[in-house]
């Protein structure tokens, strides 16, 4: 028998599979290829040239036989059981210190618990985030691995080789830390893509139906503001975008279904914010957004019955003062949006001890992935400016965007309120500014009717936190003080 000539095996020949294994041939790999669909996999091979670097595979046993040791095995398969049934297939073939890479978007407690178990019969498991989509995968995405770190010195080569550039050129690939952190931290990825798209979707909404922007108008506008402070892949896509006609000649944008899909990184990534308590709410408004766009019919029937308001037309003068105020809002709904993800990354690496380099994370999202942009330089210079800074809204840079554009964020939004034009991640990013911004909150008030109700108790601003006080509120049953409890 021959010896095993393959330096990596990749199980999922759909889009993205095939673009990585074409991605790791040009960086001379030698890649054995399954589907369980094995005429994907004929098919796959005998579309490249004769001087192939990709080994066709019919078996789970063939690929693992066609491996170099240790064997590695990257998974580009759904997230959920079929990566379970995935791993039980392949795991009779392999040997102590074997290597599995799982590349889809599983939930990351789904990668502690497989790093975990993997772990206890000698198998060594990453689960990586990979972000770029089809372009990405074949040209260079972002990659972001955790799991077993003892799997890193084997794939490290391999997976940085594949990888994008970041901004300072490093590649857009780095451990991020045990068990599920690489899964975690693309989760928070999609999460802060959800809520990118959403507020670019309300700034179009507020150029079209606030000012009366055509496509080609619009195109224009995001062709400009790409070039400035919100030059990002998302920008460049959407003036792409409203430029790009049906067959008819006419703009494409306006067939298109307001509708919205989703896959459930943004649910997840609520979730957990709910779960660690963490106010992600641009996040969250972004994903209920999308709910709402799916009740497509019901908003039909409910726009025949509810009326708005009928706004004055915007003097001409004021157009490009609106624009501009509408690409501040936009600037300045981006920079709550990033402070909230990384407010629950900072919240789960205290809780998991993941060690997480918030920075380089930063750079790593810098190239290759769908939130690529100018703006994540700027994330990884406030890091390198205070490593453990606490809210990148009290990074210097930050504040001060905010603090000179927030007078235009209010305009455009006061227009939006103005013309009866939703703009619920906006909105959202402005109240948590507010609230985030202000000393004191009337939680008191609320602290205070649950004591009334529920004898939940509340600290006074008079006496240590820790100390706890509950107050007889009808003249009827009794007055006690707790260090204790806290509910």
């Amino acid at each position: 028998m021959p010896e095993p000539s393959c330096d990596i095996g990749l199980i999922g020949l759909a889009v993205m599979g095939r673009n990585l294994v074409l991605n790791m041939a040009d960086h001379g790999y030698r890649v054995a290829v399954f589907n369980r669909t094995t005429s994907k996999v004929d098919e796959f091979v005998k579309g490249q040239p004769a001087e192939t670097r990709i080994v066709g595979t019919h078996t789970v046993a063939q690929l693992c036989a066609e491996l170099k040791r240790p064997r590695r095995i990257m998974l580009m398969v759904k997230a959920g059981e079929v990566v379970d049934q995935t791993i039980a297939q392949i795991l009779p073939n392999l040997e102590r210190g074997d290597i599995l890479i799982d590349g889809g978007n599983s939930l990351f407690t789904d990668t502690n618990r497989r790093s975990q178990d993997l772990a206890q019969r000698g198998i060594l498991f990453v689960g990586s985030g990979v972000s770029g989509g089809e372009e990405g995968a074949r040209h260079g995405p972002s990659i972001m691995p955790g799991g077993n770190p003892e799997a890193w010195p084997h794939v490290k080569e391999i997976l940085q080789s594949i990888a994008a550039k970041a901004l300072d050129r490093s590649p857009c690939c780095e451990w991020i830390g045990r068990d599920g952190a690489g899964h975690y931290v693309k989760m928070v990825h999609n999460g802060i893509e959800y809520g990118d798209m959403q507020i670019i979707g309300e700034a179009y909404q507020l150029l079209r139906d606030g000012l009366g922007l055509a496509p080609d108008d619009l195109a224009r506008v995001f062709g400009d503001w790409n070039k400035g402070e919100l030059g990002s892949f998302l920008i460049e896509i959407t003036a792409a975008i409203f430029a790009k006609r049906d067959t008819d000649g006419n703009p494409l944008i306006d067939k298109i279904l307001d509708a919205a899909g989703q896959k459930g990184t943004g649910k997840w990534t609520a979730i957990s914010a709910l779960d660690l308590g963490m106010p992600l709410t641009l996040i969250g408004e972004s994903v209920f957004a999308r709910c709402l766009s799916a009740l497509k019919d019901e908003r039909t029937r409910a726009s025949k019955i509810l009326r708005g308001p009928q706004p004055p037309a915007l003097p001409a003068a004021m157009k490009d003062e609106f624009i501009e105020n509408v690409r501040r809002a936009l600037y300045c709904a981006k920079i709550i949006s990033y402070a909230q993800g990384y407010m629950l990354l900072r919240a789960i690496d205290v809780e998991r001890k993941w060690n997480l380099n918030l920075g380089g994370i930063a750079m790593l999202w810098s190239g290759g992935c769908i939130i690529r942009s100018v703006f994540l330089g700027d994330i990884k210079q406030a890091f390198t400016r205070k490593p453990a800074l606490e809210n990148l809204l009290q990074d210097e840079f930050f504040a001060a965007a905010l603090n000179k554009y927030q007078g235009s964020w209010r305009s455009a939004l006061g227009r939006a309120i103005e013309c009866g034009i939703p703009t619920p991640a906006m909105s959202t990013a402005l109240a948590f500014y507010d609230g985030y911004r202000t000393e004191r909150l009337p939680a008191n008030l609320l602290q205070a009717q649950r004591d009334f109700f529920g004898a939940h108790t509340y600290e006074r601003l008079d006496s240590p936190r820790g100390k706890f006080f509950h107050s007889n509120w009808t003249g009827q049953g009794g007055s006690v003080a707790s260090s204790s409890y806290n509910a």
